[in-house]
């Protein structure tokens, strides 16, 4: 679906309190079908696997489908398959055409060890999950959790490989979700504000507040992301089961407070200069948005924080 860029700044200037919680009401619902799908094929397994691509929601749409999961009495664990990254082994690594690591790749998993977590969680034994330490870049095993699922529980794996044949492959069994931002901004038929742009943006606030990344750095990443996500990711979201769009309407008018003066700070030279302008040129369109209106529990308070979502509260490592 497509939203409409005359409704998003009418619906702002005439109630914008109701309109967000509007919004989040309408994100809602999708997660509940989700959790639908969910409990309807626990029988065939309870193994769920989440994919998106990058700035799509992964982590706060895995826990509201926890939350709603749990409400239902199912108690729920989700993981992030970013600690299934193996050590870098410079000698079997995998590598893009000009000979660089290929960090977007599946074949930096485990996947023999995902295998046999799925094998033995579906068989009621007990497994231990791993922890990646990203400031050392190594797995550490022996700080592992162990995980059991007893009848009624399910696991849900995170990830943005976790449709692919490596690892959903041997699994056909598994419940199948794909989350991206898939809805564009629209204007006479024009679009104004891509669904890219979105997941751009959440991840240009996101690397600076949290990774302490600037917006020239996430951007020199983003072709190599977007490379990634049309080899690895994508070819497999229509073998998902649910397909949740994660995209709010309001979230450029909120994202505009954070990432204009971001932009903005990027030096003239930066060579992605065209595309710099394009973009803010796009956030001057919509009516803005204080971040204070936004609720605790919205999915954009993964990128701009202050949500009450947090990933101790499961296997999240």
């Amino acid at each position: 679906m497509a939203y409409q860029l005359q409704e998003i700044n009418q619906r702002i200037r005439a109630d914008a309190p109701a309109f967000l919680a509007e919004c989040d009401a309408r994100y809602h619902s999708r997660v509940v079908a989700a959790a639908d799908k969910i409990v309807e094929r626990m029988a065939q397994s309870p193994i769920v696997l989440l994919s998106g691509p990058s700035g799509s929601g992964k982590t706060t749409t895995a826990l509201k489908i926890e939350a709603e999961l749990e409400r239902r009495g199912v108690n729920t664990h989700t993981v992030s398959l970013d600690n299934y990254y193996k050590t870098r082994d410079p000698a079997t690594a995998p590598r893009t055409a000009d000979g660089e690591y290929d960090l977007e790749s599946p074949l930096c998993l485990d996947m023999e060890l995902l295998d046999e977590t799925f094998t033995k969680l579906s068989r009621g034994e007990g497994v231990i999950i791993p922890r990646f330490e990203f400031t050392r870049q190594m797995r550490n095993d022996a700080k592992g959790r162990p995980l059991r699922l007893e009848k009624n529980e399910i696991a849900i794996f995170e990830g943005i490989h976790a449709l692919g044949p490596g690892i959903a492959g041997p699994h056909p069994e598994a419940t199948r979700l794909y989350i991206s931002a898939r809805s564009n901004v629209m204007e006479d038929g024009v679009v104004k504000f891509k669904g890219t742009w979105m997941r751009l943006t959440r991840r240009a606030v996101r690397d600076y507040n949290f990774r302490g990344s600037d917006v020239a750095f996430t951007l020199s990443m983003w072709a190599n992301v977007r490379r990634g996500e049309k080899l690895y990711i994508s070819p497999y979201k229509d073998t998902a089961h649910v397909m949740v769009d994660s995209s709010l309407p309001y979230e450029v008018s909120v994202m505009k407070n954070y990432a204009l003066p971001l932009l903005r700070a990027v030096p003239e030279e930066n060579q992605r200069r065209g595309e710099l302008l394009e973009l803010m040129g796009a956030f001057d369109a919509f009516e803005a948005i204080d971040p204070a209106m936004v609720a605790r529990d919205s999915l954009l308070r993964e990128f701009i924080g202050g949500g009450e979502y947090q990933e101790e509260k499961s296997v999240v490592l």
